[in-house]
């Protein structure tokens, strides 16, 4: 019997926020604080560009509405070099902290500011710290109301901030007509460890991820997305004194050798956008 052929596109994630967006910082940042710090997401996100452009990688950048208010020239390269523009909400507000009004107007306008400023289409979702789970399931319903085609939201894994470990791993059709598109996950033992990218890839010695992410595709025969943010090229970011020993760990764990781990990442593999991988051929 010929075996199933392995996946040979996959997708290509950027969350485009700045170091003092991050949900592990938000007790020791204020939001009316932000206009004050140094913003660094843009510089960030033109090197990913330019890496991007050398290994001829295509990527979906879920980006927030906040960023593009204040970086519309960036939100206009993304979209002339070929790459995806989705909505990672305006503010970097989790999904679990909002009522459905406060969801509904943080996406919206998001999605307006993103259309406005790039002249497309936004279809793709990604909630902050991956903030879907069984409390809020209403989310789905109002993306859909909001002309979302896809969302990718959820990391089945058990983690002290997010997961929802019993949801599907693979992409799959929501009751509400939308497509749900978990980070990736290897299973042993009845439990599920993120491959997708963030913290673990930072953790792990780069033939660690690669060999966990070539397991994946050849055990699994699924499509592989990966994630990360531009501040995780930047070790010279300015230290956030007021966070705890955990969040920092977290947060600048080897941020000095990533750059690097991405540029071999870009080379072992085909890279292409979420609705590229995922989608195309599904949404008409």
């Amino acid at each position: 019997m010929q075996k199933s052929k392995i996946p040979d596109k996959q997708a290509l994630t950027v969350d485009v926020e700045d170091y003092f967006h991050v949900s592990a910082f938000e007790k020791a940042i204020a939001k009316s604080d932000w206009q004050n710090l140094e913003m660094r997401v843009e510089r960030n996100t033109y090197r990913l560009l330019e890496l991007f452009e050398q290994k001829q990688a295509k990527c979906t950048f879920f980006t927030l509405g906040w960023v593009a208010e204040r970086c519309p020239n960036l939100i206009k390269a993304i979209v002339e070099q070929g790459h995806e523009l989705a909505s990672h909400g305006f503010d970097h507000q989790r999904a679990t902290r909002m009522t459905p009004d406060e969801f509904r107007a943080d996406v919206s306008k998001s999605k307006q500011v993103l259309e406005d400023i790039s002249g497309q289409a936004v279809i793709g979702y990604r909630a902050p710290s991956f903030s879907f789970n069984d409390s809020n399931t209403w989310v789905y319903e109002i993306l859909v109301e909001l002309g979302f085609d896809y969302s990718s939201s959820t990391y089945p894994i058990e983690h002290d901030l997010y997961g929802v470990p019993n949801w599907p791993r693979f992409k799959y059709q929501r009751p509400e007509g939308i497509i749900e598109i978990p980070v990736p996950t290897v299973r042993k033992n009845n439990r599920n460890t993120g491959i997708g990218g963030g913290g673990y890839f930072r953790l792990y010695p780069y033939f660690l991820s690669k060999r966990r992410i070539d397991s994946y595709l050849s055990t699994e025969q699924q499509p592989y997305s990966f994630y990360f943010h531009p501040w995780e090229i930047d070790p010279d970011q300015p230290r956030v004194a007021g966070a705890s020993i955990k969040s920092k760990l977290r947060h600048y764990l080897n941020l000095s050798t990533m750059e690097a781990k991405v540029v071999r990442l870009l080379e072992d593999y085909q890279w292409h956008t979420m609705k590229s991988v995922y989608l195309d051929g599904d949404i008409k």
